[in-house]
Parts: C-alpha cells; sequence; structure tokens
C-alpha cells in the first residue's frame, strides 16, 4: 500500500508532538488521525480502518506500568493484528524499543527524528506489508581493519538494531563490555553509519594518561606551557571537531579527570593550556568502559553527573560465551581473512575443531577467538583446521593452569612454552629457538613431536 493511500494514527500524550506529525504526514497520507489518550485506542480502531499506528512508549495514564507503550501494543495487535506499528521512544528507553519488536512492533523512531527518515520508515512498512514480506534486521559491519562485527545470534541482533537506529543521531553512547568484546570496533561501527562519517573518529585510551597528559592530549597547549612544550599542539577534541571522540577505558580516569571532562562536555569549548582563549567545539561522544555501571556508579569512583552526560545511550557488548552460536561464523571470518594475509589456500575446520570451537568458554571472548585462528592458519600443513591446530591462549588459561599446575604433564608445559616464544617472534625459528636456549634443528624437533 503506498502511503496516499493510507490512514495513519498517532497516540502521544504530548500535543505538540501529535501537531508535528500530523503537519508532516498531511500532505503525504489520505487521512491522519490524533489521539492523546491510549484508552481511545480500541473505539478509534473499531470506527476506522487504520493502516498504520504511531504509538508513544510513554504515557501519564491510569496503567503506571513503567512501559505503557508495551502495553498498548499488545493490545493493538489482540485487537487488530495486521496493523503497522511504529513506536515512539526517546533515547533513555531504546532497549524497551528493542524489546518492543519481540512483542509485534515493526520498527520504532527515536525523538528527536529526522522528517524525511520518518516519512521512508511509513513508507517502507507499509510497501512491505502490501508485498507481504517481513523486516530484517542489518548486521553493523566496520570497515576497522580485520574484525568486522558479525553475528547472528539474537543478541547481537538487537544490538545491530538499536545501532541502526541511534548512529544517526548525535546521541553520546556509552560501549559497556569485558575485554575482548569489541568495544572499539562498535565505536567505530556507529561513526561509520552517522550523520559524521565523512568527519575525523579520533580515538583516546584515556585510562593510560596522567593528569598533565590528559589534559595536553585532550585539550591541547600553546608552546612553552610546560616543560617540552615546544610547539602549539591541537588536542584531540579539537582534532575530532565535527566527527567522533571515541574515549575508551573511560572507567579508569580519576576524579580529578572527570571534573575536567564534564566541564568541556557541559560548556562544549576547550582551553589549551597555556591560554585563556576558550574554542567551540563540536564532537558526537563515544566513551567505552570494561567496569560494570553499577560499579561506575559508586560516588568514590565515578561522578554520577558525568555518567549521565555521556551515556545517553548504553550498549551492552556480550561476551562470547553468551553469543555461542556466533563462534563458528567468526571463527570462519578469521580463517578465510588470514588465509589471505599470510598466502594460503582457502581454509576450513573439520567437524572435531567446531565442536572444540563451541566448548571452549573464551574468557578472552572475540579477541581471543581471533588470535587463536590466526596462529592456527599460520601454523597448519594444509587447507583443513582441525583441533590440534586450536591452542588456545595461556595468557587466558593460566589462572586455571595455576589451580591444575601439579597435573599437568611436562610436555604440555613445554608445547605451551614454545608455542608462547614462537608466537612472541612471530613465527621467526631463529630467534624463538635462541630465546629458548635451543637450536634450530632441536627446536624443529620439538616442533614435530608435538605437532606444531
Amino acid at each position: 500500500m503506498i502511503l496516499k493511500k493510507a490512514t495513519v494514527l498517532i497516540v502521544d500524550d504530548d500535543p505538540d508532538v501529535l501537531t508535528a506529525v500530523k503537519l508532516l504526514l498531511k500532505p503525504e497520507a489520505r487521512e491522519i488521525i490524533t489521539e492523546k489518550n491510549p484508552e481511545n485506542l480500541n473505539w478509534l480502531l473499531q470506527r476506522n480502518e487504520v493502516d498504520l499506528i504511531l504509538l508513544d512508549m510513554n504515557f501519564n495514564s491510569a496503567i503506571n506500568t513503567g512501559n505503557e507503550g508495551l502495553y498498548w501494543l499488545r493490545k493493538v495487535k489482540e485487537w487488530k493484528p495486521d496493523v503497522c506499528v511504529i513506536m515512539i521512544t526517546a533515547y533513555g528507553d531504546i532497549d524497551l524499543a528493542v524489546r518492543s519488536l519481540k512483542e509485534g512492533a515493526n520498527d520504532f523512531v527515536v525523538k528527536p527524528w529526522h522528517n524525511e527518515k520518518l516519512i521512508n520508515t511509513i513508507k517502507d512498512l507499509l510497501d512491505k506489508k502490501e508485498g507481504g514480506t517481513k523486516t530484517t534486521k542489518t548486521p553493523v559491519k566496520s570497515t576497522a581493519g580485520d574484525t568486522s562485527i558479525l553475528g547472528e545470534s539474537d543478541v547481537m541482533q538487537d544490538i545491530f538494531y538499536k545501532v541502526n537506529k541511534i548512529a544517526p543521531t548525535d546521541a553520546n553512547i556509552l560501549i559497556l563490555g569485558e575485554n575482548g568484546t569489541g568495544k572499539d570496533l562498535m565505536a567505530k561501527a556507529i561513526h561509520e553509519r552517522s550523520l559524521r562519517a565523512d568527519k575525523p573518529f579520533i580515538k583516546v585510551d584515556v585510562g593510560a594518561l596522567t593528569d598533565t597528559l590528559f589534559e595536553s592530549e585532550l585539550f591541547g597547549h600553546k608552546k612553552g606551557a610546560f616543560t617540552d612544550a615546544r610547539e602549539d599542539r591541537m588536542g584531540r577534541f579539537e582534532e575530532a571537531q565535527g566527527g567522533t571522540l571515541f574515549l575508551d577505558e573511560i572507567g579508569n580516569i580519576s576524579l580529578q579527570q572527570q571534573a575536567k571532562l564534564l566541564t568541556i562536555l557541559q560548556n562544549r569549548q576547550v582551553t589549551r593550556l597555556g591560554t585563556n582563549k576558550p574554542v567551540d567545539v563540536d564532537i558526537r561522544l563515544i566513551c567505552a568502559t570494561n567496569v560494570a555501571l553499577s560499579e561506575l556508579a559508586n560516588e568514590n569512583k565515578f561522578r554520577k553527573d558525568l555518567i549521565y552526560r555521556i551515556n545517553t545511550v548504553e550498549i551492552n557488548m556480550p561476551p562470547l560465551r553468551r553469543r555461542n552460536e556466533d563462534i563458528v561464523i567468526l571463527a570462519r571470518h578469521f580463517a578465510k581473512l588470514y588465509s589471505s594475509k599470510y598466502l594460503k589456500p582457502s581454509m576450513d575446520f573439520d567437524t572435531a575443531a567446531i565442536n572444540k570451537l563451541k566448548s571452549y568458554n573464551f574468557p578472552g571472548n572475540v579477541r581471543e577467538l581471533q588470535y587463536t585462528i590466526e596462529r592456527a592458519v599460520i601454523m597448519a600443513d594444509d587447507n583443513t583446521l582441525r583441533p590440534d591446530d586450536l591452542i588456545f591462549s595461556i595468557l587466558e588459561t593460566s589462572t586455571e593452569s595455576v589451580v591444575d599446575a601439579d597435573n599437568i604433564p611436562l610436555s604440555a608445559l613445554e608445547k605451551n612454552a614454545i608455542l608462547r616464544v614462537i608466537e612472541k617472534h612471530n613465527g621467526n625459528i631463529t630467534r624463538a629457538a635462541k630465546e629458548l636456549g635451543l637450536t634450530r634443528t632441536a627446536l624443529y624437533r620439538r616442533l614435530s613431536k608435538y605437532d606444531i
């Protein structure tokens, strides 16, 4: 169905929203119906042939469930299962809006929306309804090097959908997750899907900066501002002008650094060290940390007012053990990648190797999987990767190894030591043998002995 022939019902208790959407859609649709009270929904649906509903997520109504939008969505689907429903939500309710998709909503839009995009979303849904096709979720892929964000698991599909919605906005985003889950890649992917994609993407590991370096790195300095300041230097905020500033390891900065960062974010101005002249900055801020939000909210460690400032929208990157169905997809991606990089024939895994991958917990997450597959491709003798080719990192298993040290065979310890040293020297046998105190011939004998 084309929008020109459609009847659209808008349900929102904000009269300004009703007026704005009605004015926007009036030239596009056959009929626009507006309603402030969701309790009149059933009456309206009985008396009108409604093709699409724009339904707010939150109402000041008698229901008082905290998620009235989901309640009324279920009612609409009960009364009229075939009607298209688009949820209207604010930044803070995006997780709830993603949940609404599982409850039967067709899509959601985030306030404030782009008018053209809202119209296109409505048109696409009506066209798909007419053609009988289903809406699919688009995976997020980053062009950042060799670690695209891939996944078919439900948890990743929800994240992909969420990112597709929030990326075009200027909302500040906080990415949470364990080390190795891909927080930096997600930040890059959000930038690439934003309206700032043609502007700079600047990353800073703020957790590694001292107080002096923090100010110089982020805000810049004038020549002579401190010892070794031999020339004027632009800070990262200015470098990211018009684009995205990604502050990694935000959970590790001191309270003093937090106060300075909060001032900059509130004023949207930076002042270089050694000057009194503020410079206006226009950036989209993305932060990341491996610190749990509950721990981050401890006032003795992190300012709550700064959390609210950086956390307009929150994305939780799941550990690999929570997305087990993605392990083989990622493993095959890395095998293809490194086969090409190291000029080897295309490689795949036998059944036993796949079972080994699926049964491992991956404490190092996607990063550990990536390095495991890279090492396997380098050392493999043919184009089939087998269980013996998959040597998981001793860095991640060291804690377990210490606990069971009395039961580990000497041969296993020697094999792991050889693997670590070879990896350290990027496969250079001469250097590895020298560090191990072996001749090249002796090292080759051990490589053969342990089938490395």
